[in-house]
């Protein structure tokens, strides 16, 4: 097991916020937290909207594939954070769980998810000062 905090976002389909949020903390921690992301009812594929919204910063997800929620995933991480599935997330003592109320993008042009992209973006970096922040060198 490794020493690295490790965080779970769950979003229903883990087709546009979760997505997000994973691709936003793995290119932003700088390989110091482990990433995961999953649904409790998981879509065909990731919104095109996510995906476009997320190439406009540089970060590519077009190759990610929605995923199925499992208690393994919960159970492997230190933190969970929910994106709108609520109590779909098994809950296991000791965990850290978080709730995220962020706009859903499904359905929405890049209009509409740029803003949930950006507000994802700031969430994490918060997330990333608070589980593992730059050493002090």
């Amino acid at each position: 097991m490794s020493d690295k905090p490790s965080v779970l976002f769950v979003c229903v389909h883990n087709a546009g916020r979760s997505q997000m949020a994973a691709a936003w903390l793995t290119h932003l921690a700088g390989g110091r937290v482990e990433v995961r992301s999953a649904g409790s009812d998981p879509g065909a594929g990731v919104n095109p909207a996510a995906v476009e919204a997320m190439a406009e910063v540089g970060i590519d997800i077009s190759a990610e594939v929605p995923k199925i929620l499992t208690v393994d995933a919960v159970k492997e991480s230190d933190v969970c954070i929910t994106m709108g599935c609520g109590d779909t997330c098994p809950v296991f003592p000791g965990k850290r769980y978080l709730d995220w109320q962020l706009e859903d993008p499904a359905g929405q042009g890049v209009e509409a998810v740029r803003p949930i992209r950006d507000e994802i973006k700031a969430l994490v970096e918060g997330l990333i000062k608070e589980i593992a922040p730059e050493s002090q060198a």
